[in-house]
């Protein structure tokens, strides 16, 4: 397992939870994650309007990968440790790192601010 294999399979994983597909999203969770799959859901921003890798360390025998993944009302990372589970890489653990509230997207183009309304 080297960090180019494990950065395809994380990016698959970012794809397909975008695309809205928890199945395909999940293929490479170790079955200790499978068996809590709704706390490791619960880390996600659903659905998903865009992830990406924020970064990739080598640490012993594993790979620690940083996702982030945009929601509509919030952005989150989530931190992934990846180890060789026969021949091929899979998480066997999920953390939440930071949670960022955004903007959401108002008619014609424009963004409410967090915490701002009409008044009155």
């Amino acid at each position: 397992m080297d960090e180019q294999t494990v950065r395809q399979h994380a990016q698959a994983m970012c794809d397909a939870i975008v695309a809205g597909d928890v199945d395909r999203a999940i293929q490479d969770f170790s079955p200790e994650l499978r068996r809590n799959l709704g706390e490791v859901i619960g880390l996600l921003p659903l659905p998903s309007r865009e992830g990406a890798i924020e970064s990739i360390a080598q640490g012993g025998s594993s790979y620690v990968v940083v996702l982030r993944l945009t929601g509509e009302s919030e952005e989150v990372q989530v931190q992934t440790r990846w180890k060789d589970r026969g021949g091929k890489p899979t998480v066997v653990e999920a953390s939440h790192l930071s949670r960022i509230e955004v903007a959401a997207e108002v008619a014609g183009g424009e963004f409410e601010r967090a915490g701002e309304g009409e008044t009155g």
